[in-house]
């Protein structure tokens, strides 16, 4: 119902069965259902409530779930704004090799929003989330003028462990 395949396209009779599904714990249909309560599709829109099937969906593992729950502590989008908080999701889901949880957390690290500001760091995240597709050169051009070639080798060494430490993902 939520894309009208086979059926007219029904945002309200889509949140019926993706409810009825996530009630189930079924992951899939908790993180739809987070989406249309985020969006306000077929229900009024509800940051708390979407923030209750992120959650439910991203303690399953899933990435985008985790990603999605780190933009909302991020951003204090029904939660209390808490930068830690979303560190720790953002984390989840860029050693899954989500790119733009990558991206993120690479921000955080050269912003010393939830951690303590290390560029090295910064860079390393940065670097894999451009390697998993995500143009973002310019975040990476900005970390760069800051690092020393000593820097840049010691970002290098995390880079490779990072690889072995998630060989699925790389």
């Amino acid at each position: 119902y939520a894309n009208g395949r086979g059926v007219p396209q029904d945002d309200k009779e889509a949140v019926k069965w993706y409810r009825l599904t996530a009630e189930q714990g079924d992951a899939q249909a908790q993180y739809n259902l987070g989406l249309m309560y985020a969006n306000g599709r077929g229900v009024p829109q509800d940051d708390k409530e979407a923030v209750k099937w992120y959650r439910l969906t991203a303690e399953q593992g899933d990435a985008q779930a985790q990603y999605n729950l780190g933009l909302m502590y991020a951003n204090g989008r029904g939660v209390p704004q808490d930068d830690k908080e979303a560190v720790k999701w953002y984390r989840l889901a860029a050693e899954q090799g989500h790119a733009l949880a990558q991206n993120n957390l690479g921000i955080m690290y050269a912003t010393g929003e939830g951690v303590p500001k290390d560029n090295v760091i910064a860079y390393t995240w940065l670097n894999l989330s451009r390697a998993n597709g995500l143009d973002n050169s310019e975040n990476i051009g900005i970390i760069e003028k800051e690092l020393s070639p000593e820097d840049k080798v010691e970002s290098q060494k995390l880079s490779r462990q990072l690889m072995k430490d998630y060989p699925s993902v790389y």
